[in-house]
Formats: structure tokens, C-alpha cells, sequence
């Protein structure tokens, strides 16, 4: 079995993190429902995790619950381990941001955009899935200005990555390009979009819209490398 995947220039250019983006697993049955798809596709992103360096490190999810809220996991000045070291879905939050090394954060997608945030400088990183309601509820700002709070980000210094998601004419609302006036309504500079459009590519993605709710979800990992330089 092929487990596909893929990675994005401007993330891997800047040398602080690691980070995935699965495709479409073949042989998977997806008549189920979300939780049962998901465990069937659990073994692929398993192994894809392994290939790119991350099988070891810690998976940190969120419920998605198509909302604004941002869990964060917080390293302190004088200790290594994170505040919240104990379950591994956050609940009622769409977005995770962590300034933790070694630890993997993760969202599920099927149309929605995972939108990715590094910050080389503090250094600091998250993961937000944003979608149409997202993306009008202010997600992507929220995790932004919560990585500000919390770590002291500068957001003219953060790289934001937008993932293949869903985009006119198979959907009537560009989400993605709100999220990308949003990135820049706060002064981030390093902005970038595969321009893909999940609904396009279903022998590369899956589409909740095209495939009528009966689909798998795409996983997007985002880490800070241990061995980056304190």
C-alpha cells in the first residue's frame, strides 16, 4: 500500500519544524462514519508520521468543533515539559499552538484548510483548521495574537502555510483568500497557498462536499525539531 504525502517549501526552508500533509490513502473503506474512517486510516498516517521523522513524538489534536477557541501547550523558562501533558485531544478547540519541541500537533481536514504557523524567531509554531465558519469566526487571527500572548511571537517574523482546501466554483465561499486578508490585517509578511482545490483532485484528496459527506480526512502535522539551537 502507498501512503502519499506531501510537504510544503516554505515550511521546510525555514529549518525549525517538521511537518505533513497527507493525500488520499488508497484501499481505504469509507462508508463509515468519521470515527470509524478515521481509525482505518490511522496505520497510514502511522507510517507517514514515520517517514518524515515524527513517529516518536507525541500527537496533540483538537475535538474541531468548527469554532474560534485555541488550546496551547506551554513550555515554561524553566522546565522542559509542557503544562498540559495529559490527554491527547483538546476539546471544544479548532487550533493548538505550542512553543514545546518534540511534540507533534495535529488537524484533520477534508475540505476546511489547515492552516499551518511557524515562528522561527521565539521559536513557536500551531495548527488551525479553518473553514467557512472558522474562517468567519476569526480562528486563524485568534491562534496569531494567542501566540503573541503567550510566547511573544511577532507576527511580522511567522511563515503561514494554507493547505489544499476546497475553493470556488466547487464551493461558494473563498475561505482561503478571507484567511489570507486576515494574515495580512496583522501584519504577517510570509504568507503562502498551494492554490489547490481539494475537490478538484479526488484521486490526490479527499472532499467532504464532493464525495457527499462519505470520505477520509487528509492530516496535517506541525512540530518543533528538538535539535534546533535554544
Amino acid at each position: 500500500m502507498q501512503f502519499p504525502f506531501e510537504q510544503f517549501p516554505a515550511l521546510s526552508a525555514i529549518g525549525i519544524c517538521r511537518h505533513v500533509f497527507t493525500q488520499r490513502i488508497p484501499g481505504i473503506d469509507l462508508s463509515h462514519d468519521k470515527a470509524e474512517v478515521l481509525e482505518r486510516l490511522d496505520a497510514g498516517h502511522r507510517k507517514i508520521r514515520r517517514l518524515i521523522g515524527l513517529g516518536e513524538w507525541p500527537l496533540f489534536t483538537v475535538e474541531q468543533v468548527h469554532g474560534n477557541e485555541i488550546a496551547v501547550i506551554e513550555c515554561s523558562a524553566t522546565s522542559a515539559v509542557p503544562t498540559v501533558v495529559d490527554g491527547r485531544e483538546f476539546p471544544d478547540s479548532d487550533g493548538i499552538v505550542t512553543n514545546q519541541r518534540g511534540l507533534a500537533l495535529g488537524i484533520y481536514v477534508a475540505d476546511c484548510c489547515a492552516v499551518y504557523i511557524a515562528d522561527p524567531k521565539t521559536p513557536a509554531i500551531g495548527v488551525v483548521h479553518s473553514g467557512r465558519k472558522g474562517t468567519a469566526l476569526g480562528i486563524v487571527t485568534n491562534a496569531i495574537r494567542k501566540m503573541t500572548e503567550r510566547f511573544g511571537s511577532d507576527p511580522r517574523n511567522m511563515i503561514v502555510q494554507l493547505s489544499p482546501c476546497i475553493r470556488p466554483p466547487h464551493y461558494e465561499i473563498d475561505f482561503a483568500s478571507e484567511i489570507i486578508r486576515q494574515c495580512h490585517a496583522l501584519s504577517v509578511q510570509y504568507i503562502h497557498d498551494t492554490g489547490t482545490c481539494t475537490a478538484c483532485q479526488l484521486a490526490r484528496y479527499y472532499s467532504y462536499r464532493a464525495e457527499r459527506g462519505k470520505t477520509g480526512r487528509m492530516l496535517a502535522v506541525l512540530g518543533l525539531d528538538p535539535a534546533i539551537p535554544v
